[in-house]
This record gives structure tokens, sequence and C-alpha cells, in this order.
């Protein structure tokens, strides 16, 4: 009998092919709208090199400072890190590290626009880069401010070529720097790792020891285990509860908010602009319900669609009805078809969704991005069009299923 279906609903879908392009377009294209978000998603947040342990991973990286009608937003100063996030007991490991923009490396004659990221020692601890070339630079380097740089491939590409890079110079805004190593590069979607060159933090121009709050760095905490994230955000809060404000401009503030934050925790602060604890359970209900709304409106076109179907089959309804047809079989042959019609569209949903992730690979718009549909993605797409197939059919086929004899040989009146 599900052989029949399947025959029953393929030429159902042939006979109205408009009814069924505008289904499958609202399923495909819903599909492929939450599987490209999810993948960038996964791509922002997921344990992905070098940021692969962000289960352990506690980032500082935003400090607020209240006044008398003033509020400044920044990152915090080197200063404040080196004071009372480093001599942490409870972490691991710590990294500071800041990132600035505007260099440039010339070859031949062609200016190559670098984003460099000035870090400690620890930072190739607290991170998992793979290296290419070469290893990190050391404590030593950092403390005898080392003339030394570790460089992404494509920088080692647009500068040296298909020559090694190790043990060579690379000269960037007149100045030159060894070339002690050679990592994968890191997408642009990794907000505290992506750079093309890294160099020793005491290479800075400016005056970086400067006892300010506000400044430019920023922090990785590592933690032995997981466990160990709320023992770490206590510490951490307890060693800024009577910090002074220190800077030029520290009388006209009275109040300092900075969290220790996970990866997820620091985005969501962000964009929430919270002060206190996050709360992530009201965050992700609101995206929920917006994505549920969101997948609301295919569902309700193909229920109308479906609808339309049965109104026009309505004689074919009551013809099987009189020959004995009961209401669960036609409920389950019209939810068959559905069923059908929704993994058709969750197919051409994938093979668009994967399309456009290439396409975004391809242009450069994040660089070095590597976004991919996992088998993860593509079982919760499975359910999804299952879903689909369900709910957008469960009402029509019942609507269907209740016509009587005489009322569906007339054209579906009661």
């Amino acid at each position: 009998m599900l052989k029949n279906y399947f025959k029953i609903a393929w030429k159902v879908l042939l006979r109205r092919k408009f009814f069924t392009f505008i289904s499958l377009f609202g399923i495909s294209f819903t599909l492929m709208v939450l599987m490209v978000a999810t993948a960038m998603i996964s791509h922002l947040f997921g344990p992905e090199a070098p940021e692969s342990k962000t289960d352990r991973m506690l980032y500082v990286n935003r400090l607020k400072m209240i006044g008398d009608g003033y509020t400044m937003n920044t990152n915090p100063g080197y200063y404040v890190l080196d004071k009372y996030v480093l001599p942490l007991k409870t972490p691991q490991d710590v990294t500071v590290y800041t990132r600035e923009y505007g260099y440039n490396a010339y070859v031949n004659n062609r200016k190559i626009e670098l984003d460099v990221r000035f870090t400690d020692s620890n930072y190739w601890n607290v991170l998992d880069f793979n290296f290419i070339e070469g290893n990190p630079f050391t404590k030593g380097d950092v403390e005898s401010i080392g003339r030394v740089a570790v460089i992404n491939e494509a920088t080692r590409q647009d500068y040296f070529g298909d020559k090694k890079a190790l043990g060579e110079f690379i000269e960037i805004d007149r100045s030159k720097y060894k070339v002690v190593g050679v990592v994968d590069n890191v997408p642009a979607t990794r907000m505290n790792t992506h750079a093309d060159v890294w160099m020793p933090y005491t290479n800075l121009k400016e005056d970086y020891r400067q006892p300010m709050f506000g400044g430019s760095f920023e922090a990785i905490i590592l933690a032995a285990s997981p466990s160990d994230l709320p023992a770490i955000k206590q510490e951490f809060q307890a060693a800024f509860r009577n910090a002074p404000i220190v800077g030029p401009d520290a009388s006209n503030y009275k109040e300092v908010f900075i969290h220790a934050d996970t990866l997820v925790e620091s985005y969501v602060r962000a964009i929430m602009r919270a002060d206190g604890e996050v709360n992530l359970v009201l965050f992700f209900g609101w995206v929920s319900l917006g994505m549920l709304l969101f997948m609301l409106l295919p569902t309700v076109n193909l229920i109308n669609i479906n609808i339309s179907r049965i109104i026009e089959r309505a004689s074919e309804i009551g013809v099987r009805k009189a020959f004995g047809a009961s209401s669960s079989t036609l409920v389950g042959q019209f939810l068959v078809e559905n069923v059908i019609l929704t993994f058709i569209g969750g197919f051409l949903g994938l093979l668009l969704a994967q399309g456009v992730l290439s396409l975004i690979n391809s242009s450069g718009i994040i660089p070095h991005s590597s976004l991919a549909i996992n088998l993860t993605i593509f079982a919760y797409s499975l359910v999804i069009c299952l879903v689909f197939g369900i709910v957008s059919g469960v009402y029509p086929a019942y609507k269907m299923s209740r016509l009587h004899v005489v009322a569906a040989l007339k054209g579906g009146e009661r």
C-alpha cells in the first residue's frame, strides 16, 4: 500500500505544477536559510581550531565604566589584566593579547594589508594553532622585545610565494621581523584568534603599560575542566570587587563592569548590552520563538495549498469512500503525499544551502571561511522536513477524511 501512496503522490505533484512549485519553493527556501544560519552559528561558536577548547574558556573582552553623565564602553587595558587577571589562581592558564589594523607589507610593488595580533607566549599554550612551519615565539622573545613573527599561510603565499618562509624576514611598516612559524589560516569569524601576523605584544608602538582601566587588550582564561568555570568566575569578580579606578579621567567614573564570559555569553552580552549576568535562557528563548515564527510561514502556506488540493480532489475522495476507504486510510495517504513533498523540498533546500555556503567561501566575504553543512545540521534539516510534512498535512488530511460521501462527490460542499 505504501508503494501505491508514493505513486499517487508523484502523480498528484505533477498534476498541478504551479502549486507544487510554490510549495517546494517555500520549503526549500526556509530550510536553506535555516541551514546556512546554523552553519554560520556553528562556525562562530563551535569548537574549531584554534579555539577547540571553548568549553573550558572564558573571555575577558569588554569593560564598561559609568559615572555621572559619563559612560565608556571599551576593552580592558593591559594594566587591568596584568594586575587582576594574570595573577588568578584557579585557572590552568591565562593569555593576554590585542589586535591592530592598518599594517602593511610590500612585495613586488604590491601592498599587502595585514591584521596584526600582539600576544604573550601563553597564547600558543591556551589555543591550538596548527603549525605548518616552525614554532611559536617564546617567553624569551616577548621579554626581549624580539622582532619575530608568526604568519598565516595566506601571508606566506602573498609575501614569499612558493618559497619557505621559516627563518626569512618579513618587512611590515618599515620594520623587519623574522618568521619563526607559519600557521593555518584562521577564519575572520573567530574574532579572538583571527589575524594575518602574530607578534610579541612588547613590539607595540604605544605605551601599553600606563595605568589605565580602559584600553585595547583582551584575555582568554583556560580552565583545567569545564566544572572549574564557576569558581574562576567567582575569583575573577572578587579580584575586581574593590579595585580602584585609575586613569587620566578616573574621577569621572563611579562603577566598573567587567566579566569573564564563555564565548556565547560574550556575544550575547554585546547584543543585549548587559551589565550583570547574561540570561542565556531568555535570549535563546526569543531566538527560538523567532525561528518558530519564521518556520510557521511556509507551514501555513502548505496548509492553504493542501486545502486547495483537497477541494479539487473531493470527487476522488468521494469515490474512494464509497468503495470503503476508511478515514484513517485517507489521512495516511495524504500525510505520505505531504511528507514526500516536504522531503523533496528539504533535499532542494540542502542543495541550495550548499551552493550558498560555497559561494560565501569562494567570494572572500568572510576571509578564510570554510562554512560547511555538517552531519548534525543535515540531521536537523531532515527532522524539520518531517515536522513540516506532518504539521502542514494533519489539518487538511483530517478535514478531507471527514467529508461525507455525497458531499465529496458534489465537490466538497457540506
